[in-house]
């Protein structure tokens, strides 16, 4: 077999000299691409060093999906053969290859963490359970761990280079090309949507919002001064009238909005709807921000709004929501140079920097395709969940889409949203009220569900002991559970 030095230069040549004896072997492609790297060390056709093809390039010439590549690199890496630099590519690793590690043991019943009550209340993705892509992740964090006196250290606020790149990266994915000079790295989505309202407003000014709107940006508004107009909305998000008054009578410095998979109600604004809203803001010359902190969820949805404004919109895409809800960060997207020094001041002082252990890990699972995964396995579970809250709950308030992992339920009524969560609340699950997201109008009779807080088998036992409690009348649910 020719070696993959030799063949580093020329990797779209077809077929790739990998192609036969891996697609030949009886062992899974990801051990097959593994067992190759082993076999050109042994042969000496690979040595110490040398750099080894980028994975998306050895997928297309081995024609595998990225995935498998992704997976074999990550097994070659485990064996102790290459190293990945952020940054810089992978490479064979200087020291002699290392014994292939011992399987990782099953948690055991002892060790396992406790089982934890039911919560709808903390909107957070469902927790990877697929132990494949656990041991991913985890090899990730292993790697990472190796530069650990580095990360331990200040660095540059907004990013390095190669964060900053892959976080481009990431929201190209999402259809939002991104010159890296305008993008910062924050520590998190609301680290970065403080410092923009900042940025635009001051103590006493108006910013408009969904009327149902994302409690973070209250609370934020609050501590700010600011005050929030809460914007009439219909089944396709905020209507463009309704934003135009308040443009002509309360003249706002921004819109914020939640525009995919809206929080709490996750209603999605349709292209022509964003383009209704863009315009608006546009003529009145007011700023929006764009809260896109789902967005990457849906599979096929709608263009951002700042690709289709991008002098207009400030953008976050935090990855909490899409990876996991302690992973403190978020790409902040700036439409113009000059606003850049100026929100970095602000970010500085308030929050100094992103982890720099978490952003490498963040930085690495997007560079490796491992973030890929775990995005691709939280809208599997995600829809999987939808689907039995759709089956279990009344049909008559539902509203919810497949990707999200929350689901907005208005209630039957007899109910009010008071009496529904103080009897759940005696049944130890906890729920949202409409109350934490209402700006100016009442709150309407209906409640969040989030169906990521917990494992699938709870989840459905709790998405019945609610369908139950709705099947009630309220005094007798009250007094039976």
């Amino acid at each position: 077999m020719q070696s993959l030095k030799a063949n580093i230069q020329s990797m779209h040549q077809s077929p790739h000299p990998w192609h036969s004896p891996i697609h030949s072997s009886d062992k899974p492609l990801y051990l097959a691409i593994a067992d190759a790297i082993a076999d050109d060390l042994r042969g000496g056709r690979l040595v110490p060093g040398d750099r080894l093809p980028a994975q998306r390039a050895l997928a297309e010439a081995l024609s595998l999906d990225f995935t498998t590549v992704a997976r074999g690199y990550q097994e070659a890496q485990r064996r102790g053969l290459i190293e990945s630099r952020i940054g810089a590519g992978t490479f064979v690793r200087d020291a002699a290859p290392a014994p292939a590690a011992a399987p990782r043991p099953e948690p055991s019943v002892r060790n396992a963490p406790a089982r934890r009550r039911a919560d709808f209340s903390m909107n957070l993705p469902p927790e990877i359970e697929d132990p494949v892509l656990v041991a991913r992740m985890q090899d990730g964090l292993a790697e990472v761990g190796r530069d650990l006196i580095d990360l331990l250290r200040y660095q540059e606020f907004g990013g390095l280079p190669e964060d900053r790149q892959a976080g481009a990266d990431w929201l190209a994915r999402r259809g939002l090309p991104v010159p890296v000079d305008r993008l910062l790295v924050c520590a998190g989505t609301h680290s970065a949507l403080q410092g923009v309202l900042a940025s635009l407003a001051k103590a006493g000014d108006v910013i408009c919002a969904e009327a149902l709107t994302y409690p973070g940006l209250r609370g934020l508004a609050a501590q700010q001064g600011l005050e929030v107009v809460g914007l009439a909305m219909d089944e396709d998000g905020i209507l463009p009238d309704a934003f135009e008054e308040a443009c002509r009578t309360r003249r706002p410095k921004a819109l914020y909005c939640n525009p995919t998979l809206q929080n709490p109600t996750t209603i999605t604004v349709p292209l022509e709807r964003r383009r209704a809203l863009l315009e608006v803001a546009r003529r009145h010359g007011v700023a929006v921000i764009e809260d896109d902190a789902y967005g990457a969820l849906p599979v096929d949805g709608p263009p951002p709004l700042a690709a289709l404004a991008p002098e207009l919109v400030f953008y976050i895409g935090g990855l909490a929501k899409a990876l996991g809800a302690g992973l403190r960060v978020a790409y902040l997207v700036v439409p113009e140079a000059r606003r850049v020094w100026q929100l970095s001041a602000y970010l500085r002082a308030t929050t100094v920097m992103a982890s720099p252990l978490t952003l490498a890990l963040a930085t690495r699972w997007i560079v490796d395709g491992t973030a890929d995964a775990i995005l691709d396995a939280v809208r599997a579970e995600s829809a999987a969940r939808q689907g039995f809250a759709r089956s279990i709950l009344p049909h008559a308030g539902q509203r919810s889409k497949p990707e999200a992992f929350h689901f907005w339920l208005r209630l039957p009524p007899d109910w009010s949203r008071s009496s529904f969560a103080a009897t759940l609340r005696g049944a130890n699950l906890g729920i949202v009220v409409s109350d934490a997201f209402a700006v100016n109008n009442p709150p309407p009779e209906a409640v969040r569900l989030c169906l990521g807080g917990c494992d699938a088998v709870e989840t459905r036992h709790a998405l019945e002991m609610i369908a139950h409690t709705l099947s009630q009348p309220p005094a007798f649910a009250a007094a039976f559970l």
